[in-house]
């Protein structure tokens, strides 16, 4: 599969996540956001769990524990405490920052070593989000910008430990996501009863808006979401992060009457453009993907010799794809 095929499947998990605040709204009962994302993420780690029965091994126990717990169940509880307090749209702009975030973590955990070129991206995206979605607004609320922060700074850490760990040998991106999604559903679980009480009665609409969610929205959207990280770097994976505010805000317009005046339609076309420009950065050379590779297959740092038989090994491959 060629590099833009990749690209353009990992786009469809932020795309699917920006039609989660229509569904919320019009599906689903109010202000029960922890249940929401309990039902988002247990049911579907589950069916996921189930399909790839595999079970983690030895040290990934914890890790997956961690990156569920940093992917899911600290960033969804996060994310939905800073939505409910902040005002107009300002959670998104708080996440906007996520490239930011993981360009940084990216250069301390993975060697990516950050440019001008990605560090104006990201400023550019951020500002484009601003623009479609921040509205006018009053005092800001000092909780909901740490939790908003906090959820970036998760999600961020999140993305590129699920790089610098790569997977055990043996297991597909499937089992990753759906221990992932089991963990932090079992995270989420005790809190949303504590704060929340008992689930609330569902009608037939709010069933149909969690089974999307918990389906679409969120087994196949993190199942792509992570195999993108498996075959991207951190950088280009987290510049699609805008295509989710992005997908609310065409979403918002077409289908629930919301206004997109020329200041909208300037940023959506400034975030699209980092975006696109966020993947069209030069590639990481290419001993450092198989070196990247080694590591995804096997466990703990690659062996000299196994990078010099991977090496060998695709050096043959060109050479065999070489025409005459």
């Amino acid at each position: 599969m060629n590099r833009s095929t990749v690209i353009a499947l990992t786009a469809l998990a932020p795309v699917s996540w920006g039609s989660t605040y229509a569904v919320t709204t019009e599906f689903l009962p109010a202000d029960r956001p922890l249940f929401t994302g309990l039902m988002r993420a247990l049911p579907a780690g589950l069916v996921l769990l189930a399909l790839a029965r595999t079970l983690p091994r030895g040290v990934w126990w914890w890790k997956a524990a961690a990156l569920g717990a940093l992917n899911i169940g600290a960033f969804f509880p996060l994310l939905f405490l800073s939505a409910y307090r902040l005002p107009g749209g300002m959670a998104a702009v708080v996440g906007s920052v996520g490239p930011l975030f993981v360009v940084g973590l990216a250069a301390a955990l993975l060697g990516e070593r950050p440019t001008l070129r990605t560090l104006l991206t990201g400023i550019a995206a951020a500002l484009g989000v601003s623009l479609v979605v921040l509205k006018a607004a009053g005092a800001l609320d000092a909780v909901g910008v740490l939790a908003a922060l906090a959820a970036t700074a998760s999600m961020s850490a999140g993305t590129v430990l699920t790089k610098r760990w790569g997977r055990p040998e043996g297991v597909g991106p499937l089992a990753l996501t759906g221990w992932q999604l089991t963990a932090g559903g079992l995270l989420i679980a005790p809190v949303a009863l504590l704060v929340e009480g008992a689930p609330p009665a569902l009608d037939g609409r709010a069933v149909g808006g969690y089974l999307y969610l918990a389906v679409a929205n969120t087994a196949v959207a993190y199942w792509l979401w992570f195999r993108g990280i498996g075959r991207l770097t951190a950088t280009q994976v987290t510049f699609l992060g805008p295509l989710s505010p992005l997908t609310a805000a065409v979403i918002g317009w077409a289908a629930l009457g919301q206004a997109l005046g020329p200041v909208q339609l300037a940023g959506m076309a400034l975030a699209f453009g980092a975006t696109v420009f966020g993947q069209l950065g030069a590639r990481p050379a290419r001993t450092a993907q198989v070196v990247a590779a080694v590591r995804c297959e096997g466990e703990g740092t690659p062996t000299v010799p196994s990078v010099l038989d991977a090496l060998h090994a695709e050096a043959s491959a060109l050479t065999a794809r070489r025409p005459g």
